[in-house]
């Protein structure tokens, strides 16, 4: 029993090594051809909503519960862009974050009343285990998100 801990504990060593030093891929890869900058997808998201694009960006952070989900920026003038997928298809490390990213998927619009904006939020701090209240949310708020086919995390 004691060998085998020891036996665990020594591929999770290398596992954790190997990640620093090699790029992450998930789903069926990165489509080159569809890429988008980022801040010119924020610009005017309406534009790619239900297309295929392909985005760089730094990992913002990170589904702390599941890896169901990650946020990418590249500039600060822009909102991050969500990267999310269903529970189970792809799973994110939380140590992830700070790190660059590629996604390829269709950019999604949601359009939500007071109600659910504050519903969403109050999720997103409870998975995140921050602070929400809820009067801080005064109007409905559409998001978008990319629903990924592939992502690469980059190498550090």
């Amino acid at each position: 029993m004691k060998r085998l801990s020891h036996l665990l504990l020594s591929l999770l060593f290398i596992s954790t090594t190997t990640w620093a030093g090699s790029a992450m891929t998930f789903g069926s890869g990165i489509d080159a051809s569809a890429t988008v900058p980022l801040a010119t997808l924020m610009a005017s998201p309406d534009k790619f909503v239900g297309k295929t694009v392909t985005i760089e960006g730094e990992i913002t952070a990170v589904c702390q519960k599941r890896g169901c989900w990650m946020t990418l920026a590249s500039d600060p003038a822009y909102p991050d862009l969500r990267v999310k997928v269903k529970d189970g298809v792809m799973e994110f490390p939380v140590s992830a974050k700070g790190q660059r990213a590629l996604a390829t998927g269709t950019l999604q619009k949601m359009s939500w009343n007071l109600e659910q904006t504050r519903a969403f939020y109050a999720h997103q701090a409870e998975e995140q285990g921050t602070e929400f209240d809820p009067a801080s949310i005064t109007e409905p708020r559409v998001m978008y998100q990319l629903s990924p086919t592939g992502v690469e995390i980059l190498a550090q």
